[in-house]
């Protein structure tokens, strides 16, 4: 029997309130920001993605009575974070486009981007700092420290072609699964759940966030520009090393065109050929296979939990994240 995937507007149906509150927060913060930045502010918000974050955190509040005030606060913070790690990630991969939109970088130059970038990170903060809630508040500052030793740790192994794995997964760990760990985590201390509840959407976060990028990995290299909103191999192109790469240099142990790649960045024929070389269907099925053990994993973690309309986004959000071509 062929599995029906009910898509994100199931996912978004019981919280579209929640998500209204925080689409507004988001549209006020925009408002009212200093003329010398809200030309590139606005840019941002005309182009954001499907807020799969904030809606994370708001369905992980719904598992104990609360007005939900605090959680929508929460989730505008959660996006604003994550759209300030996106700016920064345009500078450092040199980005001219982000969903088929031209980057704050490319528009305004690095400089400015990276101010850009700062100034969110700092307007989220102070955003959390609205829950009064000292747990949440720490977490989030920790938040930000793992975001940024995730980037930090795969460019200072950009070009290495002596990678591994579980490197591989420790920075992803850090770069992308820490956010969605701490959006659900967050969402369920500050809903006032007891620490069962906690920790089981803190796993289900991270489970969830480390299957996003390898899915994300997957279609750097098995995607297309229209799909992805960025050219095929950009990653290959600035030296990151991900798990398709690493799965097929495992599964071919002669030589390969990634090594002649990184020692020539600038070769389009050479990253046409990596791209062919990865494109290997066994090699993208197991990416996709470990992938699907995360997504597992998340279902796991939140199979205890009371059945409820939350769970079934949740467990319908985990068949996006694992299916999703764009």
């Amino acid at each position: 029997m062929a599995i029906i995937y009910k898509g994100l507007d199931f996912v978004r149906e019981p919280i579209l309130s929640d998500l209204d509150g925080v689409n507004l927060r988001l549209k006020k913060i925009a408002k009212n920001q200093p003329l010398y930045i809200s030309e590139q502010i606005d840019h941002l918000m005309s182009n954001l993605g499907k807020g799969i974050r904030p809606m994370a955190t708001l369905l992980s509040s719904k598992f104990h009575d609360n007005d939900g005030s605090k959680s929508e606060i929460m989730a505008a913070a959660v996006e604003l974070l994550h759209i300030g790690t996106l700016v920064h990630d345009d500078v450092v991969d040199q980005a001219e486009t982000r969903r088929g939109v031209v980057t704050v970088s490319k528009l305004w130059g690095h400089n400015i981007a990276v101010l850009v970038g700062d100034h969110l990170f700092a307007k989220s903060a102070t955003l959390v700092c609205e829950t009064d809630n000292i747990r949440v508040i720490k977490r989030f500052s920790e938040t930000i420290m793992d975001l940024s030793s995730g980037q930090l740790n795969e460019h200072s192994m950009a070009y290495n072609l002596n990678q591994t794995k579980d490197g591989y997964l420790d920075c992803i760990s850090l770069k992308t699964a820490s956010l969605f760990e701490a959006a659900c985590e967050t969402g369920a201390i500050l809903s006032g759940s007891d620490e069962t509840i906690i920790k089981a959407l803190k796993n289900f976060g991270r489970n969830i966030g480390i299957a996003f990028q390898i899915i994300d990995d997957i279609l750097d290299i098995d995607g297309s520009q229209i799909q992805t909103g960025k050219p095929i191999g950009q990653d290959l192109a600035n030296g990151i090393m991900t798990l398709p790469s690493l799965v097929a240099i495992h599964n071919n142990k002669g030589e390969n065109p990634i090594a002649d790649l990184f020692n020539n960045p600038y070769d389009e024929k050479l990253l046409d050929e990596c791209v062919r070389f990865i494109q290997d269907e066994g090699v993208l099925e197991e990416c996709y296979e470990i992938a699907r053990g995360y997504s597992d994993r998340a279902l796991e973690s939140i199979a205890k939990l009371k059945p409820n309309r939350y769970r079934d986004s949740l467990t319908e959000l985990v068949c996006y994240v694992i299916n999703r071509r764009v």
